[in-house]
């Protein structure tokens, strides 16, 4: 670098600005830069604007506005110098640079997701209906001169009978059954509650267009006159294999197209790839010959030659040649294929190449290339919209072949919002305008973070792929930030989730992973908000009128004790098919009125049993071991009903849901029997009590079942969640 007019090596961390920056290949640019000097000069920018391949810099005047991808006249921190010379002024270092940035946006903590949110939500619905009621009910045992004591320990053994003790456990044993899921196929989950996320998902952001969606591959190999040709063929594969500069996704396609028979030749020099000649070339030894075999852009392929070969073997001067070779031209581009020109020459004894040796070339032939989607991607998005979550795409390219390849993986009629267009565009009004648009094209790199906002905004849970720098912003701000193995690392430690392999077909398996660990959970919280709300509401209701507590406090946590023996197991049980077809999310106005009408159905039931043990003449331990069996029983046979919005019996539990269910209506029967049972306030009941107890809990079981019906009918939304 030049300080002072001096040149010397100064450590990254004291660069400042106003220093002069010497560039050449290889070079890391340490800040962001002006340049006034620029020679040949080449900047790979991938990591910052996600654009495959080098951009030419220059020295030049640039409107204030211009996009971060199209300022040629400016290198930035973080990139690297591909080939060339320059020199530049230092403007920003830092973590005032375009890297800097982005990475200030990152210390940031991550945005709270809509499952955090909706769990947050729940946790205040419960809290204010336990202060409620236990408030309440302490105030009135100690208004009926009912020992101050024990009503403050019943008052505060209801209140961990109202509380869904084991909700965080069910959560972390659901995201963690995901996470296993997901891991076998082959998707690292970084952040648990982004699980969860994936099943509310209502809109995907995939970017990198050109990667994610489809894939470079050879169309064919043509002579001068549009004819297959082996020999065309055989010198590109040559040329493709055997270089040894810039990696291209061409030369990549070109070698996996077809390997020819390749003895006999060997590679003496080569003349590397830039981007001012726009060829590569290579001389070869065959059989003694010196061949020099150069692949590149067409018309720059057709400057270096003076002749081209015909099918025949014949030569004819390319002048003669170029009406025939720019019409294949033209009708390949019109099918949207790409077109490289494949040339070569004898090079006599030569045994090194310089430019100087690209002229006098003989025109080959042609590579017809072509970018199809990738084998499944219209099958993809198409269980992606049946699920209901639409594909929303963010692409560099120009609004033209940004709908040319939105119509081909089948986002057929795409409404298209160009990024000029909405840097113009106020923050509301891209709001109202991003949720109907399909393809966001010409998108600088920091827009894309303003697009995951306002689609949140419009009412979206949001999931963003991505693997550049430029993607870090977006998949901070995005619900479920998707990266791949491959991605820099800025990338990776923003993204929830870490693809080992680059397929969109993930987002569908993820989706209904996170379904299914949505509606598990939520089955948890039916269970908590009816049957356990009811018998504590029961339990206080009557100790008003009962000239005892109607269960001790060791009682009562002995009925959580139990009653979270099944509730353990939903976390692997079987959803029924139907929850993995929308997107769901939390309604805590549903479960509001779920837990209204499933409790208040349970404390009849509860009230009933109180009447039928009155009548029965139940001594208090009879008249508690009764309630008991009644309230364990009870509850754990309505798991079976609220798990599903099915007829319980055409709704299959899984085993282990059915045998802990059965182990603890078995276990909770013979408790009153025990020899312990006296320690434990009870008594045992006459053999008669028992069937009158079962037809009590049976008759609970159908009431529910037909009071599930009708209001799923009435409430639309489905295991308290909301369709968008």
């Amino acid at each position: 670098m030049l300080r002072d007019g001096a040149e010397g090596i100064v450590p990254l961390e004291e660069i400042v600005p106003g220093d002069v920056v010497l560039l050449c290949a290889g070079a890391i640019i340490p800040g962001d830069c002006r340049l006034f000097e620029a020679r040949d000069l080449f900047v790979n920018e991938a990591t910052l604007t996600g654009e495959t391949y080098p951009v030419e810099k220059a020295p030049c005047v640039l409107a204030p506005e211009t996009a971060l991808a199209h300022c040629t006249n400016a290198v930035f921190m973080g990139t690297h110098v591909v080939s060339g010379s320059g020199k530049a002024l230092v403007v920003h270092t830092g973590r005032d640079t375009e890297f800097g940035k982005v990475f200030e946006s990152l210390k940031l903590r991550p945005p709270e997701t809509e499952f955090e949110h909706g769990v947050r939500r729940f946790g205040y619905l419960l809290a204010e209906v336990t202060f409620v009621l236990v408030l309440a009910i302490f105030a009135f045992n100690v208004y009926f001169h009912k020992p101050v004591l024990d009503s403050f320990l019943f008052a505060l053994a209801l209140a961990v009978g109202l509380t869904p003790q084991l909700l965080p456990a069910i959560i972390s044993i659901n995201l963690s059954h995901g996470a296993r899921r997901m891991a076998e196929k082959k998707v690292i989950t970084k952040r648990l509650a982004a699980i969860e996320n994936f099943g509310s998902m209502t809109c995907s952001v995939p970017t990198r267009l050109e990667r994610l969606l489809r894939e470079e591959c050879v169309h064919a190999a043509l002579d001068a006159q549009g004819r297959e040709s082996a020999k065309v063929l055989l010198y590109a594969y040559l040329n493709a294999t055997n270089e040894t500069g810039f990696v291209n996704p061409i030369d990549e396609a070109i070698r996996e197209f077809a390997a020819p028979e390749c003895d006999g030749w060997r590679k003496l020099d080569e003349l590397p790839y830039d981007f001012l000649r726009k060829r590569l070339s290579i001389l070869f030894e065959k059989d003694g010959r010196h061949l020099l075999v150069t692949k590149g852009a067409l018309r720059q392929i057709l400057d270096v030659c003076a002749q081209a070969e015909l099918s025949d073997r014949s030569l004819i001067t390319v002048d003669a040649a170029r009406p025939g070779i720019e019409r294949h031209w033209h009708e390949s581009s019109n099918q949207g294929h790409r077109v490289l020109g494949v040339a070569y020459r004898d090079c006599g004894t030569d045994t090194q190449i310089k430019r100087e040796s690209e002229k006098g070339m003989i025109f080959l032939g042609f590579i017809v290339l072509s970018d199809p989607p990738k084998a499944g991607v219209e099958k993809t998005i198409r269980e992606l919209n049946e699920l209901g979550i639409g594909l929303k795409i963010i692409t560099g390219d120009n609004a033209l072949i940004a709908e040319h390849i939105a119509h081909e993986v089948g986002l057929k009629s795409a409404r298209i919002l160009a990024g000029p267009e909405m840097r113009a565009m106020s923050d509301p009004a891209l709001v109202r305008r991003a949720p109907s648009v399909d393809v966001f094209a010409e998108i600088e790199p920091m827009q894309k973070e303003r697009i995951i906002i306002a689609l949140k905004k419009a009412g979206h849970v949001v999931g963003y792929m991505g693997d550049g720098i430029n993607d870090a912003t977006a998949l901070h701000a995005a619900d479920v930030g998707l990266s791949v193995e491959s991605a820099v690392d800025v990338a990776r430690e923003a993204a929830d989730f870490v693809l080992l392999e680059r397929d969109l077909e993930v987002l569908v398996d993820g989706v209904r992973e996170g379904r299914r660990t949505f509606a598990n959970t939520l089955k948890y919280v039916f269970i908590a908000t009816s049957a356990n709300f009811g018998n504590m509401f029961s339990m206080a209701g009557a100790s008003l009128f009962l000239p005892f507590l109607p269960l001790l406090p060791k009682q009562i946590l002995l009925i959580n004790l139990l009653t979270d023996f099944p509730e353990m197991t939903i976390a692997s049980d079987n959803v029924d098919d139907e929850l993995v077809q929308a997107p769901r999310r939390w309604d805590i106005g549903f479960i509001r009125r779920f837990m209204i009408v499933f409790g208040l159905i349970s404390s009849v039931f509860d009230y009933l049993t109180f009447g039928v043990l009155f009548w029965l003449n139940a001594t208090v331990a009879q008249f508690r071991a009764g309630w008991f069996i009644e309230s364990i029983v009870s509850a754990s046979l309505i798991v079976l009903v609220v798990r599903s919005r099915r007829p319980f019996f055409k709704s299959r539990p899984s085993k282990i849901l059915a045998l802990a269910t059965s182990g603890i209506v078995l276990i909770t029967a013979l408790t009153p029997q025990l020899p312990f049972a006296g320690a434990l306030g009870f008594q045992p009941m006459p053999a008669y009590f028992y069937p009158i107890i079962a037809l009590i809990i049976v008759a609970y079981i159908a009431t529910a079942e037909l009071a599930k019906g009708l209001f799923y009918r009435t409430n639309r939304a489905s295991f308290g969640a909301k369709a968008q």
